[in-house]
């Protein structure tokens, strides 16, 4: 044996530990430390026994076929108190007649995960126990690392919060426990990224690249969803959830990922983006990444990545679904670490944007992120991951294009504004709402708005010019058009609504308008037509009006979105402008009005 006349035994100190890692919360049964702090073992031997074994060793290892070269293994002599160490280290501490107490430390970018850890002497090997790694954001060379101990307990020890749904003109808070620190919750993660394809494909690689909190985030962002892997939750926006659960009745990720674990990696259905990103939240915080759930309202889903969002107009005002859509809500997760892959200097560092809803493949993998907000802030959408995709999602322009009988089509206007408001997260130890919109973008209206966007669209890769296009807009009447809601909407209640128009020309207009109602679920995506009408104003110069014609009852319940936590309903109106001796000016307007139910 390697260890004659005696019983080698350690004590791993796992409450002491732990507690002074910020790892109590998980266990105190288990060694969890984070790295780039040191942790105390104890070997129970009387010393002059101990000082025998002189040169003792330590090793750790984590993954399969580890090794020194891919920094997934590690051997090392104990040191004299007084000693420096580099990477992994092992000084002692204390001594007494009856044991010898060494301190441990792991290098800032070690690897995280679960290690063994043994003692050697020469060829000879005995295992004393097994611990966790997890990233350590309270130590400062540690790519994770968070200054502020308020933000600490917010974004890492936290593990109850508020996500945020609805719409701009109607935010609502909703509670949900995170969980993190539940005890099975940790194991859970690390078989996360235990399962993920990269994982299986070449698990010592995955392994050591597990030192990287924009790789490790990037897999998670991918392994919530199941779009094509062994994630944890299968999406569906479609209302109908009759083999499994709502995504309105999840409040916590605990129950969804013990689920997922107990059901042998199969998915749990269902979630949309609210329940994925609150999901993604528990795991980043659980391994040690800072992080927080963020709300973004008319938040647009730009599918070819020109920024823009494109609406097409028929004759009579149909609109078929287009790929571009603007959902009325849009939940992501935004984790905080450095990026120096992008940058020499921090100025890329702090928050990014993760995005774990599967809308948009990223290099193949339905994943987003992480994307550096200071980059979008700033329209440097040439940069990793995923940066124009978010960068539309708060920011892109509506146009609305018509389609002309000979197949081109012609751009009738763009909305500068409507995209990207009261970007919304939890403050910081309160459950007050935070708008953090100006960390994404600069004032609508302002120049230096425009500016970063035409800086945005100059750098993106993927723009491309399209034929058959004409960019020129017609010229606008002098009028205006709006629909007032008159009282508030109520679900089973009839839409009480008014036209205002309004001429500032000299010269009496004839409108022929056509308005169209439609069935729109948060997403964008159109359901249903549920009423028309078309009809003719006279507007006199200068003049308002406020035509009979447009009196309606819609009734919300025959929408088929009981389901859905909530409805908008587009209104479209087509206008053709006449007076007399001049040439017909096409217009289209398009509405949204936004109804709970």
């Amino acid at each position: 044996p390697p260890y004659p006349g005696f019983e080698l035994k350690v004590d791993l100190h796992c409450e002491e530990n732990n507690k002074a890692h910020n790892t109590d919360e998980i266990s105190v049964k288990r060694l969890i430390v984070r790295r780039g702090k040191s942790f105390i073992l104890t070997f129970c031997v009387d010393l002059k026994s101990f000082q025998a074994l002189d040169p003792l060793q330590l090793a750790v290892e984590t993954g399969p076929q580890a090794s020194q070269s891919l920094k997934t293994k590690a051997v090392f002599e104990i040191l004299p108190a007084n000693a420096a160490g580099i990477g992994w280290n092992a000084r002692v501490q204390a001594k007494s007649s009856s044991s010898v107490t060494v301190a441990v430390s792991s290098p800032e970018d070690a690897c995280i995960g679960e290690y063994s850890l043994s003692v050697k002497r020469g060829s000879s090997s005995r295992s004393i126990g097994k611990f966790v790694l997890l990233f350590n954001p309270w130590c400062e060379a540690d790519w994770t690392y968070l200054p502020q101990e308020r933000e600490r307990q917010e974004y890492v020890l936290n593990e109850h919060g508020i996500v945020y749904r609805g719409q701009s003109n109607g935010i609502q808070p909703m509670p949900w426990t995170f969980g993190q620190f539940e005890e099975d919750v940790m194991d859970i993660c690390l078989r996360l990224l235990d399962v993920n394809p990269k994982c299986l494909r070449n698990a010592k690689e995955d392994c050591s690249a597990r030192c990287n909190p924009i790789y490790v985030s990037r897999v998670l962002s991918a392994m919530v969803n199941a779009a094509d892997d062994k994630g944890v939750l299968e999406g569906k926006w479609d209302g109908n959830y009759c083999d499994g659960v709502a995504p309105m009745c999840w409040s916590d990720s605990v129950a969804i990922l013990r689920r997922w674990d107990q059901r042998n990696c199969n998915c749990v259905k269902y979630g949309q983006c609210w329940v994925f990103a609150a999901v993604l939240c528990t795991t980043l915080r659980c391994l040690g990444i800072p992080c927080r759930v963020v709300t973004n309202f008319e938040s647009a889903h730009d599918t070819d990545g020109n920024l823009t969002v494109d609406h097409y107009c028929y004759d009579l005002g149909v609109t078929p679904n287009a790929k571009d859509s603007v959902w009325n809500f849009h939940v992501w997760v935004e984790a905080w670490m450095r990026r120096p892959d992008l940058s020499q200097s921090s100025q890329y560092d702090g928050w990014q944007v993760v995005d774990p809803t599967p809308q948009e493949r990223s290099d193949g993998t339905y994943c987003c992120g992480p994307a550096p907000v200071k980059a979008i802030l700033e329209g440097h959408t040439n940069l990793k991951y995923d940066v124009p995709f978010v960068f539309a999602e708060v920011n892109a322009d509506i146009v609305t294009w018509r389609m002309n009988s000979d197949g081109t089509k012609t751009r009738m206007f763009s909305d500068t504004k409507e995209v990207g408001q009261n970007i919304s997260t939890k403050a910081v130890g309160s459950y007050e709402r935070m708008d953090i919109t100006r960390n994404y973008k600069y004032p609508e209206g302002s120049a230096k708005e425009r500016q970063v966007f035409e800086e945005a669209v100059r750098r993106c890769q993927r723009l491309t010019i399209r034929g058959g296009i004409s960019d020129v807009s017609p010229a606008t009447p002098d009028v205006s058009v709006k629909i007032v809601e008159v009282g508030q909407s109520i679900n089973g209640k009839d839409l009480d609504l008014s036209l205002s128009l309004r001429s500032d020309q000299s010269k009496p207009l004839t409108l022929k308008i056509q308005l169209n109602a439609r069935a729109v679920l948060y997403t964008g995506f159109s359901i249903s037509n549920v009423w028309s009408k078309a009809f003719e104003v006279k507007l006199l110069p200068n003049k308002g009006a406020f035509p009979r014609e447009v009196e309606s009852d819609l009734h919300t319940t025959n929408a088929g979105l009981a389901c859905s936590p909530c409805l908008r309903m587009g209104f479209l109106i087509k206008s053709c402008f006449r007076s007399t001796g001049d040439s017909v000016l096409p217009l289209i307007w398009v509405f949204a009005l936004h109804l709970l139910i």
